[in-house]
């Protein structure tokens, strides 16, 4: 049988060196002969694999349904804002990434964390007395679920659990039970712009909470949480010290009677991980630049969890060097004006559509305040031929044209979601299809009882 030596040798700023010694006693084995296995195929997908689930795609993939072919399809699905080109990025913009482009600069490979210039260009960019910045609290990432998976990665370890908003982005759920880190929803109150019911999230702490997600402005309700509630979250996570992801990428997207509060700007004791990126607000989802911002003043995180972020950022190197390039351009050439023509664009679709939705019997829009969403009530009692929210979308489909996702896909039944960057003509257009759609179906109280003693 053959032996091994290894020995391991290393100095100074050296790496250390394998020198590997065989001693052969003679006996050698036959591939294939080692302890009397038998080859066969065994290829089977991981437990990571198996564990991972993304509740949009399952859904939308099993509606097995066409649009009506009389209809052009109108789809208010997809929270993508370059879709229907309305909403182009600004020249500055892409002149900043042709320049680094054209330059040859940044072909080559970044350190996996971001170079050193475009972490300091973060940094001032979000820095602020209430909560300062440097560089090393930077870590560029590719897009904002990246940043999202490095931080849950880096606090939560398999057999913990994460607080989850419900209704909420599908991502944090899809990522942590491939994980094998537990979820548990917390309820938003549509009654009250969709402010987190606070007594609820905190009955689901227990010793084995990692971390709290906070979604502001939100996505899918388009709510955007006051400085009162944000104190009132903070409160929570202070008490029960649990640390806060902070999903910040429609930060300052809010429409003008309304003001964004970053959530790490309001506490000194609460550790958060901010994660934010270019994608939203300057309209280039597709370019994939994300951040992660550290905040952890009285050094709770300490060492640990950015020595963790750095490894974890070296498993897969970071975002496209092209646009890490044009980054320092991007934040301090883009024009105010760009910002504020998007909100003005949004905010007049989101009362479009809010106005003429609430017109709608068996309907109740909630009001939005930012980011790109609208939800939406279906009193599904007056839509008694509907079983819930994903029948009432699937019919809109085949009889209108118009795609809207059902709120089941993000925990929350009998609603749905609108998204508001298309084209105000087609925002009209998909509300008045909606109408039509409500009006052949509802049924009023007698109506909806009768058809149920049918059934």
């Amino acid at each position: 049988m053959d032996s091994y030596l290894i020995q391991v040798n290393g100095h100074g700023d050296h790496a250390p060196m394998l020198d590997v010694h065989l001693k052969s006693t003679g006996n050698t084995i036959s591939p294939g002969k080692a302890k009397g296995r038998k080859p066969r195929w065994a290829v089977r997908a991981s437990e990571m694999s198996k564990k991972t689930f993304n509740p949009v795609r399952a859904i939308v993939d099993s509606m097995k349904v066409e649009p009506n072919p009389k209809k052009a399809m109108i789809s208010l699905s997809l929270g993508d804002p370059t879709v229907f080109g309305n909403l182009p990025t600004n020249d500055e913009v892409t002149r900043a990434v042709k320049e680094v482009l054209d330059s040859g600069q940044y072909n080559g490979y970044a350190p996996s964390v971001g170079y050193q210039s475009c972490r300091e260009a973060v940094a001032a960019y979000y820095n602020c007395p209430e909560a300062p910045l440097k560089a090393q609290d930077v870590i560029l990432t590719s897009g904002c679920s990246q940043a999202i998976e490095l931080a849950l990665a880096v606090l939560a370890n398999p057999g913990q659990n994460i607080l989850v908003p419900r209704p909420g982005f599908s991502l944090y759920k899809t990522l942590a039970l491939s994980m094998g880190i537990e979820v548990k929803l917390y309820n938003l109150l549509p009654d009250k712009a969709w402010e987190i019911d606070l007594e609820h999230l905190e009955s689901l702490v227990d010793e084995k909470t990692a971390c709290l997600i906070v979604n502001n402005p939100s996505n899918p309700c388009g709510s955007v949480f006051s400085k009162s509630h944000l104190q009132e979250i903070l409160a929570v996570a202070s008490r029960q010290c649990v640390p806060i992801l902070a999903d910040e990428i429609y930060g300052d997207m809010v429409f003008a009677d309304c003001k964004y509060e970053p959530i790490a700007t309001l506490s000194t004791n609460v550790p958060i991980l901010s994660c934010g990126g270019l994608a939203k607000r300057w309209l280039v989802p597709g370019w994939r630049m994300g951040w992660i911002l550290i905040h952890d003043r009285r050094d709770i995180f300490g060492n640990e969890i950015r020595d963790g972020l750095v490894r974890l950022s070296q498993r897969i190197l970071g975002p496209c060097t092209i646009v890490q390039g044009a980054l320092e351009r991007i934040l301090h050439r883009t024009p105010p004006e760009f910002y504020h023509n998007t909100l003005s664009i949004l905010k007049s679709n989101a009362d479009l559509c809010y106005a003429a939705l609430s017109a709608i019997p068996g309907l109740h829009p909630v009001r939005p305040a930012g980011a790109m969403y609208l939800m939406v009530e279906i009193e599904m009692e007056h839509f008694p031929e509907f079983e819930n929210d994903v029948e009432f979308t699937e019919r809109l489909i085949s009889e209108q044209s118009v795609f809207c996702l059902p709120a089941t896909c993000f925990e929350y039944p009998n609603f749905f979601r609108v998204v508001i960057t298309v084209p105000e003509e087609m925002i009209l257009e998909a509300c008045s299809r909606i109408q039509e759609f409500c009006e052949m179906h509802y049924q009023g109280a007698e109506g909806a009882q009768d058809l149920e003693c049918d059934k």
